[in-house]
């Protein structure tokens, strides 16, 4: 893909116009009322969130014109889906979306094709997790999503892998302004428990002289192996304040042992 390409798509990517967040509220109301010429300008005030998400493909050779129409795909998608009760920001929930287009493109023009019976039960089972999902208040097994699609376990199993991206630890699933949440934080570790930890007395005196959130943050995340997720359920805040108190926190133990 070209890096620093100013015109793709027939668009000035310089001059590209940028929405306040008032004009973003407003021009949504109307949206939201079925005004189309107010969907057309907000699409257009978001196409930098665009061109930010396909610069991060700039290593997979593949033209960046196409790249931007298939992330345009994703913009619109996440503005038609969009819900503002939930309180978070359209970028928040955009840019995930607008990469998940794009990874799509990518993983279905790839050499190593997978076979389209594949994709057709991927896809299947993708759509009927979502709509189990909001359903059932939960995510469903893939024995619910099997039984839901008529297939075997086996074969959605086999599709899903199929067509899944492996992912980096370090990928990006959230931002909360400045704030970056990775899939690292996500995951969940079942062998960082408290045994492996008890015998190191600096580190325990370290701990005791953070506050009580931030000691309760630390003994959840790595004491008890829980996700930043489930931290933030449990004590009642943010995923992003957890992020931020547990960045403090460690800062400060390492400071402590320094």
């Amino acid at each position: 893909m070209a890096r620093n390409k100013v015109e793709i798509c027939g668009v000035n990517t310089s001059a590209l116009p940028l929405l306040s967040n008032e004009e973003k509220e407003i021009l949504f109301e109307k949206i939201e009322q079925g005004d189309q010429a107010a969907r057309e300008q907000y699409i257009k005030g978001n196409l930098r969130l665009v061109l930010s998400v396909i610069q991060r493909f700039s290593g997979s050779n593949e033209n960046a014109d196409d790249l931007f129409q298939v992330g345009c795909i994703g913009l619109m998608k996440a503005i038609d889906n969009f819900d503002r009760s939930l309180n978070v920001k359209f970028s928040t929930y955009a840019v995930p979306m607008i990469i998940g287009e794009v990874k799509r493109y990518l993983r279905d023009n790839n050499t190593m094709r997978v076979s389209r019976s594949l994709r057709d039960i991927a896809y299947k089972a993708i759509n009927a997790r979502e709509a189990l999902t909001k359903k059932l208040n939960k995510e469903p097994d893939l024995e619910t999503i099997a039984n839901e699609i008529d297939m075997k376990k086996e074969d959605v199993l086999f599709a899903l892998d199929a067509i899944a991206t492996p992912l980096s630890l370090y990928d990006p699933v959230y931002q909360d302004g400045g704030d970056t949440l990775y899939l690292m934080d996500q995951v969940k570790d079942k062998k960082n428990r408290e045994e492996l930890w008890v015998e190191s007395i600096a580190l325990k005196e370290a701990m005791n002289h953070l506050p009580d959130r931030e000691y309760n943050i630390i003994k959840l995340r790595f004491f008890e192996g829980k996700t930043q997720t489930e931290v933030a359920d449990e004590i009642s805040i943010s995923q992003a304040q957890v992020s931020r108190l547990e960045k403090n926190a460690l800062k400060h133990m390492k400071n402590y042992l320094d």
